[in-house]
């Protein structure tokens, strides 16, 4: 059987939760409804919030992440990482 004309989009986040950033890093959560992000997590910007994988917003935060103060920085070099 073929499949013709099928396109699955995963979410980011199951229902009843939304995507946080982790600051000045890489990676993010999802956190549920109505919490606070966790210690150094914070949410995406308004209207830049990716919503499933590979959208425009997904892509554009796996090179970009928030400084501590909310500044859109780019990715720090992965090397500067702890293993």
């Amino acid at each position: 059987m073929a499949l013709t004309g099928c396109s699955y989009q995963e979410d980011v986040c199951s229902r009843g939760k939304y995507p946080v950033l982790q600051v000045n890093g890489p990676g993010g959560d999802c956190v549920a409804n109505g919490d606070e992000p966790p210690a150094g997590h914070t949410r995406y910007p308004e209207g830049k919030v990716p919503q499933q994988v590979n959208d425009k917003w997904d892509v554009y935060w796996r090179t970009r992440t928030l400084d501590k103060d909310g500044n859109v920085i780019d990715m720090p070099d992965a090397s500067a990482w702890p293993r």
